[in-house]
């Protein structure tokens, strides 16, 4: 019954942000480790020394190498920016952000991204205990999962709602197993057939977003004063394109050139002052059967 975690488990990370009590960290370092998942990130913990507290040496009960080789990031940019796919883990619905889905959902979508190419890397986001995900949090995240539950009272603690979601992750080869045993990408039905290119990091799309909204301001269709709500709606939309490297390369390219439009300089300078030279065009003669071009 008990055996070694698939490989493609080695690509899969538990982000905690803002964690505030130690021992719910060394009890979900426990959870993490009885399913074979090491790879842990804290995102700002409030006890700046919380991987070597006492009390959550003591809740890990064991499970010290996930603590030792926890990394402690800033911002939760800084913790996804290698990652490809985010996965915002709360029991309710945030504005503008992803469709809950229940984590055994979740787990298949995390092993069909991570079996697509090598180069995948998904990460699972949990809150503050007090408080959960932030709107703001939620956005920088693809998907949400949700457990579950009695509809007046649907919380888990930190720990527990780790042990779900890592049992979940663990259950799926299990359960649904792929067509080859080794679980490496490009292996299983369906699953990493696609001629796709490689899946662009969080880094690179937030990268776009901040080039997006510059765009979006310069051109007046997006007022910072005012803001309202295009921009959680823009990522909802491409956060559900799962962009390519190449094509955030585009999209950025198309911004770059508006941005150049907006300044009077789409050609670059020596092109700009040639058209200007040329002044107005008449429209091409029409030729036998073909109409007059129009200016």
């Amino acid at each position: 019954m008990h055996r070694s975690a698939p490989p493609w488990f080695e690509r899969l990370a538990f982000v905690l942000v803002r964690p505030s009590h130690p021992g719910n960290v060394g009890a979900v370092a426990r959870a993490m480790r009885t399913m074979g998942l090491r790879r842990l990130i804290l995102v700002d913990p409030r006890e700046p020394d919380v991987l070597a507290h006492p009390e959550a040496v003591a809740r890990a009960s064991g499970a010290h190498d996930v603590l030792a080789q926890a990394r402690v990031a800033a911002t939760l940019d800084e913790a996804l920016a290698p990652f490809t796919l985010a996965v915002a883990v709360s029991a309710e619905a945030r504005e503008f952000g992803p469709q809950p889905r229940p984590p055994e959902a979740i787990a298949v979508d995390a092993r069909a991204a991570l079996l697509d190419t090598p180069d995948a890397q998904v990460a699972l986001v949990f809150g503050p205990e007090r408080t959960g995900l932030s709107i703001e949090d939620a956005a920088r995240c693809q998907l949400m999962c949700s457990i579950p539950g009695e509809p007046d009272y649907n919380s888990l603690n930190l720990a527990q709602a780790a042990q779900i979601v890592a049992y979940c992750l663990r259950s799926l080869d299990r359960l649904q197993p792929l067509a080859t045993s080794t679980g490496e990408p490009g292996e299983g039905p369906g699953e990493g057939l696609a001629e796709g290119g490689r899946p662009a990091t969080i880094q690179a799309v937030e990268g776009f977003f901040g080039h997006l909204q510059e765009v979006l301001i310069r051109i007046g269709f997006l007022d910072p004063a005012h803001p309202k709500r295009l921009m959680p709606r823009l990522r909802r939309l491409f956060g559900r394109a799962r962009l390519e490297d190449e094509e955030v390369a585009i999209l950025r390219g198309v911004c770059t050139q508006i941005l150049k439009l907006a300044d009077g300089d789409i050609h670059g300078p020596s092109r700009s002052r040639a058209v200007a030279g040329q002044g107005h065009q008449e429209p091409a003669p029409a030729g036998p059967g073909k109409p007059a071009e129009r200016a």
